[in-house]
């Protein structure tokens, strides 16, 4: 297969291309440049997409003997990711850019540019695992198409593939999903001789590179004084902006004096239309039912009775790296939503999130597989 190699600059899409080389296929890699800054710089583990991500790719490329590009799909992330992530927060609720990134940029944008001229497949360095599509061989096939969890628990990245659905994922390769660890895929990188093996990894929100979110937020939504209030309606405090808290927020809150009880209180709930952030006590954020739309199914929905189809004893995520709860979760295709009934309590559940439903292992799997993804519309 004509393969094109994702190089983000890291350690693990590098040697994730190397995987594809040694597999026998035809590999060309590119490098996404995805921030409109181009003086853009890396600082320590923040951000990515930077002229020392973009040189670390190129060298990478050079070492393994395959031609190398940089794409400039900036106008593309920033209409499909960043403008999403700012309406989002506008509209009161907590989007995951990397969910987005994945499916709009990686695997809608990438994917399309690689298809056109004439690429079979794309390789990335995510943890997650296919069978079925390119996985075996038959690009495009989405008939069997399975995506599971990744072998390292720690590293799965499988909730922010799931919704590029099977047709996006059907022409998907990811080298390390079958990878015991990340210091494995570090160790490997020595040996091959890539000069990424040490190089920190990236984290929190790649176009924020210092981190400071609510910052970001103001300077680009502006400021407008709202209050912060108990669930009872009593003013306790002001703030900036709604927009810069997100629910189950306990830091940053900015009260001076301390809740009757003495307890911490948290974000329960913010009010665009009055720009009013409520806060309370912890136990005001468990939920034990979620609603979500815009579904994207990974697999065929079971019969559950009366006309309804779902699945039962399946687990749901709603954070990248947050617990599995158990659950029973009912879709509808045609309206694209799904509910799901939580078995045990989940905490700060927040519209705009991204829900996963999973099931158990098969025997011989070895993995959980990915059900459906949704967006979080509301939780109770």
């Amino acid at each position: 297969m004509r393969v094109l190699a994702a190089l983000s600059g890291g350690v693990d899409s590098a040697v994730a291309a190397a995987r594809v080389l040694d597999a026998g296929h035809d590999v060309v890699g590119v490098h996404m440049a995805l921030t409109r800054n181009r003086a853009a710089t890396r600082s320590g583990s923040r951000g990515c997409c930077s002229i020392e991500d973009a040189s670390d790719a190129r060298w990478a490329a050079e070492i393994l003997g395959i031609p190398f590009y940089v794409w400039d799909l900036s106008e593309q992330f920033e209409e499909r990711v960043v403008a999403d992530f700012l309406a989002e927060y506008r509209a009161g609720r907590t989007p995951n850019p990397c969910v987005r990134c994945n499916e709009r940029v990686k695997f809608d944008a990438l994917l399309e540019r690689a298809l056109a001229l004439g690429f079979d497949a794309v390789a990335t360095g995510h943890y997650a695992r296919l069978t079925g599509g390119a996985a075996t061989g038959h690009p495009g096939r989405t008939a069997g198409l399975e995506l599971r969890r990744a072998v390292d628990a720690a590293k799965d990245q499988s909730y922010v593939l799931a919704i590029s659905g099977r047709e996006g994922l059907s022409r998907a390769l990811f080298p390390l999903g079958d990878a015991p660890s990340k210091a494995a895929v570090r160790a490997e990188a020595e040996r091959r001789g890539l000069p990424v093996a040490a190089k920190p990894d990236s984290y929190d929100i790649c176009f924020i590179a210092d981190g400071d979110t609510r910052g970001f937020l103001t300077r680009s939504l502006g400021t407008s004084k709202g209050a912060l209030v108990s669930p009872d309606g009593k003013i306790l405090g002001t703030h900036s902006g709604y927009f810069g808290f997100t629910v189950g927020q306990r830091r940053g809150l900015g009260l001076t004096r301390p809740a009757p009880d003495g307890r911490p209180r948290y974000v329960i709930e913010t009010r665009p239309a009055t720009n009013e952030v409520v806060v309370g006590p912890a136990e005001l954020l468990h939920r034990s039912a979620v609603d979500g739309q815009e579904l994207v199914l990974l697999a065929e929905p079971n019969p559950l009775g009366e006309g309804a189809v779902g699945w039962r004893d399946v687990t749901v995520q709603v954070r990248a790296h947050g617990r599995s709860v158990p659950a029973d979760v009912a879709v509808d295709p045609v309206a694209r939503t799904l509910r799901a009934d939580l078995r045990q309590p989940l905490r700060g559940l927040a519209a705009g999130q991204s829900i996963v439903i999973y099931g158990t292992a098969d025997a011989g799997s070895g993995g959980e597989r990915a059900l459906a993804q949704a967006t979080v519309s509301q939780s109770r």
